[in-house]
């Protein structure tokens, strides 16, 4: 889990001088929604810097984990899941992972192969040959295939069989097969400076952070009944030598989703922020005071306004 001395701040920051045929560059992780791309940039960054969840569509910002070795620098990127939109929230996401392909230096096409390949893998296949950017795929989920995993495969390798992209099979839960897939990611990258200090695991503040896991917390306990209508404000941090005070705003659409996320006498909202708090520690290492409070913002998720307020805005 990362601390405070591994996220972004305002201070001064001291980037070293790369040795000679260090690597370095900005790889893009797109594909469709939960084929766990989020689950792969923690398991190769080894510390967890993106919310995960059962529910589809949980990465919402272009979130930049970093990974640095002895040889090499690898910013990753990590895209919303590429799908078609139903309101303006959607189309935002699906705009910044569209730019995302034309803005790295290599993309990892991530698929799920616990399950055939679709549509929605064609039209990213269809994206992606608009562009120069190299191309790794990648066989996500190996340890959910079935006995007929041949099949599955090769459902895949099927469809990209005439481009000249590389693949490799991994599992981001288990590991198996990620060594290998971070090894062609290097060789792939071209000689280049420290981006970022190495000590650094992801370029965004602790408040997103802080953010994301009270999200996450939310997806977890609520799963449908709340999926995607929820944005979270950090509204104040106060930072004392014994404890921290965070003061959040979960936002939602609806009433009754308000009174959903609060439960009976506020069962649910207590366990919302039992367990946030929890990884909020992690996240600072040290004790958290954490107050949620809901509130209700009709259609925000159809207003640009109110996106840009929370964070959402198409990538420059």
């Amino acid at each position: 889990m990362t601390d405070a001395s591994s996220i972004i701040n305002e201070s001064l920051i001291t980037i070293p001088i790369a040795p000679d045929n260090f690597r370095s560059g900005f790889v893009g992780i797109i594909g469709r929604p939960n084929v766990g791309k989020s689950t792969l940039m923690n398991k190769l960054i080894g510390q967890k810097v993106a919310i995960t969840s059962p529910v589809a569509q949980t990465t919402r910002n272009r979130l930049q984990g970093i990974l640095t070795t002895p040889e090499a620098q690898i910013i990753f990127v990590d895209t919303p899941g590429i799908h078609k939109p139903h309101h303006e929230l959607g189309r935002v996401l699906v705009k910044n992972a569209q730019l995302a392909i034309n803005s790295v230096d290599l993309v990892v096409f991530v698929v799920d192969s616990s399950s055939p390949s679709g549509g929605g893998d064609r039209f990213i296949i269809e994206l992606l040959n608009k562009t120069k950017t190299p191309v790794i795929v990648g066989l996500n989920k190996q340890d959910l295939q079935p006995e007929s995993y041949h099949d599955l495969d090769d459902s895949y390798l099927d469809l990209v069989a005439n481009q000249q992209w590389s693949t490799v099979k991994f599992s981001a839960i288990t590991g198996k097969g990620t060594e290998t897939l971070q090894n062609m990611i290097v060789e792939k990258l071209e000689t280049g400076p420290y981006y970022y200090p190495p000590d650094l695991v992801t370029d965004q503040p602790e408040r997103f952070i802080m953010a994301e896991l009270i999200r996450e917390q939310i997806l977890l306990l609520t799963r449908q009944e709340i999926p995607h209508s929820v944005a979270i404000a950090i509204e104040k941090v106060e930072e004392n030598p014994k404890i921290t005070k965070v003061f959040a705003a979960i936002n939602v659409e609806r009433g009754s989703q308000k009174g959903i996320l609060i439960g009976k006498k506020g069962s649910m909202l207590k366990q919302i922020g039992t367990e946030a708090r929890k990884q909020i520690q992690k996240l600072i290492a040290g004790d958290v005071y954490l107050e949620l409070f809901v509130k209700v913002e009709p259609k925000w998720r159809q207003s640009r306004l109110r996106l840009a307020e929370f964070g959402y805005r198409v990538e420059d």
